[in-house]
């Protein structure tokens, strides 16, 4: 074999065994540890109140719609009132606040269609104020 042979072999066996390389991927490592946290905002502490009140009154139900499961808080009076007024600089600025009938809502995000999976602050201008905060489930709910 002249020394051009040989070297076009070698490219060959080259390509070849870096294409059969290519073709299976390597194995991904599954990960099974929580992934660290940080400490949450005060805004955090304004959910973990709402959520707490709503399941230590029994204030809770579940929503579902195309495949999506929720579990809905309903929290009332200083915990809803908390979150309302932090939502109000939110609200504002992202259009998220309007009033329906004698209530003025705020939610975390543009309502598009309706509530389903916003979380929502309302209040009658007075003393009552609702809030509802949700999670995503998914399908072990609806079981």
């Amino acid at each position: 074999m002249g020394r051009n042979t040989t070297v076009a072999l070698a490219s060959l066996a080259a390509v070849l065994t870096s294409a059969c390389a290519s073709t299976r991927a390597a194995p991904t490592l599954l990960v099974l540890a929580p992934a660290p946290g940080s400490p949450a905002p005060h805004r955090g502490m304004l959910y973990a109140d709402c959520i707490g009140q709503a399941a230590a009154l029994g204030r809770y139900d579940r929503d579902s719609d195309s495949g999506t499961h929720l579990l809905r808080f309903m929290c009332s009076g200083p915990s809803a009132r908390a979150l309302y007024v932090e939502l109000g600089p939110w609200s504002a600025a992202r259009h998220s606040e309007w009033v329906a009938g004698s209530r003025t809502w705020r939610s975390t995000g543009k309502v598009i269609r309706n509530l389903f999976g916003v979380d929502y602050c309302s209040t009658d201008g007075v003393r009552d104020y609702q809030c509802v905060i949700v999670l995503n489930v998914g399908s072990f709910l609806a079981g």
